[in-house]
């Protein structure tokens, strides 16, 4: 058991180090390109903050396990929305400003992460229905992209490009190895503990997978600047939801238990309702409210141990 647990637990820090790396570079090297703080972290810092949870979705589904990278994706979402929310307010020691044009931009995004909900409600994802997820991702990134553009500011003169280009994929080369190692033994694990491999993908490994967002929220939050943020954190839920779980279903139809998209997902979709209520308040999240993120992410915990359990018991 100490092996296989040493071997997940080193996998998991080889894979957030890699997608800490990578996110700090891609924010220096977009920032010299001139595009808004938003756009900044909507756009590129969170393409690359989905890359640790997107490398495990593919890869697991390459090697036959897609529930495992649909449980990541999903188990990652809930905590970003909730959870990795409150730390960064508690963390920062002072509430987070929201503006209205985030605001506007994202009224629909709640209702737009009912989709792949609804798609899997069934315990399948056909290629269609992947595809439509993942044109639905494009359009949503389109979108958000043409609107950074009227807001671009004057690019930084950076000798340093080259340099960030570099350290980019050098971090992504770590998330490739740290994806790998962190599907084998988590398969291991789940074996030896009997437990569903889903579960470890969304308790386990999805909370690790959000630790890049998190130190890059807190840095941004410190620095005042929120909307950055708040781009990352938004923008790498949807991207999970949609296009990596589109990814996953184009590379091969799958069946997975149910369940999954019940909890997680239903889950998923009552965080960013309850985060976007608390948004709208005064347009800040306070301590209080980040209080009761956290207790929202607990209670998932709760259900979804729980539910193995009872899952557990009913098998054959």
């Amino acid at each position: 058991m100490f092996a296989p647990s040493a071997a997940f637990v080193a996998s998991l820090v080889l894979l957030v180090a890699g997608a800490t790396f990578a996110t700090r570079s891609a924010a220096q090297l977009s920032a010299s390109l001139g595009l808004s703080k938003y756009t900044v972290g909507l756009l590129i810092v969170a393409v690359i903050s989905i890359l640790p949870e997107g490398f495990v979705a593919v890869n697991s589904a390459l090697r036959g396990v897609p529930s495992f990278g649909l449980g990541t994706l999903l188990g990652s979402n809930v905590a970003d929305l909730t959870l990795v929310f409150a730390l960064v307010v508690l963390l920062c020691g002072r509430a987070v400003r929201v503006q209205s044009r985030i605001l506007t931009n994202n009224r629909s995004y709640p209702l737009l992460l009912v989709l792949p909900v609804t798609l899997g409600w069934n315990g399948h994802y056909s290629r269609a229905e992947g595809v439509v997820l993942v044109i639905i991702g494009m359009l949503f990134y389109y979108r958000a992209f043409r609107s950074g553009l009227h807001q671009m500011g004057s690019a930084t003169p950076g000798t340093g490009r080259l340099k960030h280009f570099a350290l980019l994929l050098a971090g992504v080369a770590m998330l490739v190895a740290g994806s790998n190692f962190t599907i084998a033994s988590a398969v291991e694990l789940a074996g030896l503990l009997r437990i569903n491999t889903a579960v470890i993908g969304m308790l386990l490994v999805g909370l690790g997978t959000t630790l890049p967002e998190l130190a890059f929220a807190v840095s941004a939050v410190k620095k005042q600047e929120d909307d950055l943020a708040i781009g990352d954190i938004l923008g790498t839920v949807f991207a999970d939801a949609t296009l990596l779980v589109g990814v996953i279903a184009l590379i091969g139809p799958f069946y997975f238990p149910a369940q999954i998209v019940h909890v997680a997902g239903g889950f998923m979709i009552a965080g960013s309702v309850f985060l976007g209520i608390f948004m709208n308040s005064e347009r800040m999240l306070t301590k209080r409210e980040a209080a009761a993120l956290i207790g929202f992410w607990l209670a998932f915990v709760a259900v979804e141990i729980t539910t193995n359990q009872i899952t557990r018991g009913i098998e054959p």
